[in-house]
């Protein structure tokens, strides 16, 4: 079999806007979450814990994540609030709640009960490695969670106790199966490219596709807690298009959504699709229509960007009246969007192949 070539990164060139409107900081008069390269946001990740169940090494230190403070995470009434705003205000389309690993939150049930109030007809879902999503699916759902993307780097045993650092295939397996019995379709599956688990990629796929599951194979981004990732390590997508067609017949399909991070490819004629996003070697930032809150309640616009904007002060003021406080938050985002970088942390006006800026946060501590 031919796998397709990816080819060369297409990042769309975007001219910044002439220049920021009068007001500070600075943005059109538009209600949208509206940034100067014309990009308008309408996915929102919210993060919600930085604890987990694994310690996958592309995303925390074998220690976990320094603990967040009980009192410094939002509550699920502040949490139904943010998404009000976001919602009513701003244009958000889509919820997706994130951590570290969201089932490690006790009241996520109230969480999701809290958005759903504020946004019946938004879709809410929710990224977990489904451990222990077996045991709690029916009442999530019954809550109002309406799909699941679950991380899934290897269906080997061993390969997958050496990247998480625990020995809990069986556990994740048992979640993703509750998901599809519970209705939660589509299931999508995303597993990060790592040296260590490429030659396991078809059997993933395979796994999948047997089960009814949307597989999307993740490029390794330089956001690991321990600071190891490097380019030329990286397991790009046309490393894992070598692989898979070796086994299957892959045919690409490109992008439903011009938003959308992955692009598709059918297996064996279809009507399964495997995605691939492939973050780094053909950057997709130039359609991003993501804003992402973190367990703190900071929006963060950029997963390379340091730059945040804190909510979390806002919705605790003393000094807001009721009336004023969305008004606050929206202005706050707003500004906050105004300001994303056109690509990984650079606003320069091409992508250079080696431009990621360090950041501060790994990906467990922003949210996936």
């Amino acid at each position: 079999m031919t796998a397709v070539s990816l080819g060369m990164p297409r990042l769309r060139s975007i001219a910044p806007a002439a220049g920021p409107p009068d007001l500070d900081p600075g943005r059109p008069a538009t209600d949208a979450l509206v940034d100067r390269y014309g990009r308008v946001a309408r996915d929102l990740r919210i993060s919600i814990t930085e604890k987990c169940s694994l310690r996958c090494t592309y995303c925390m230190p074998a220690e976990g994540l320094p603990a967040i403070p009980r009192e410094d995470l939002l509550t699920p009434d502040e949490i139904g609030r943010v998404v009000r705003v976001a919602v009513d205000r701003l244009g958000i389309t889509d919820v997706r709640f994130t951590g570290g690993e969201p089932l490690m939150r006790r009241d996520l049930v109230d969480i999701l009960r809290a958005a759903r109030a504020s946004a019946p007809d938004v879709s809410l879902s929710l990224t977990t490695n489904a451990i222990g999503l077996d045991k709690r699916v029916h009442e999530l759902v019954a809550a109002g969670l309406d799909r699941v993307n679950i991380s899934l780097d290897s269906v080997d045993r061993a390969d997958f106790a050496r990247l998480t650092r625990r020995d809990r295939l069986p556990d994740v397996l048992a979640g993703i199966r509750a998901a599809l019995a519970a209705g939660l379709a589509p299931v999508k599956l995303n597993a990060v490219l790592m040296p260590e688990t490429l030659a396991g990629a078809a059997d993933l796929l395979a796994w999948a596709v047997d089960h009814g599951c949307h597989l999307r194979f993740i490029e390794q981004m330089p956001l690991d807690a321990d600071g190891h990732w490097t380019r030329d390590d990286l397991v790009s997508a046309t490393d894992l298009l070598a692989v898979l067609g070796t086994r299957f017949d892959l045919l690409e399909v490109g992008r439903d959504d011009p938003s959308a991070p992955a692009e598709e490819w059918l297996v064996d004629g279809g009507p399964q699709t495997v995605g691939i996003i492939a973050s780094v070697t053909r950057s997709f930032c130039g359609a991003c229509d993501r804003t992402r809150l973190t367990a703190e309640g900071t929006v963060r616009s950029c997963l390379f960007g340091d730059d945040e904007t804190d909510l979390r002060a806002i919705l605790r003021s003393a000094d807001l009246a009721e009336d004023e406080r969305d008004d606050a938050l929206a202005r706050a985002w707003q500004g906050a969007m105004w300001r994303k970088p056109l690509a990984h942390g650079s606003d320069a006006p091409t992508l250079a192949a080696d431009a990621f800026a360090p950041t501060s946060r790994s990906m467990g501590a922003i949210g996936g």
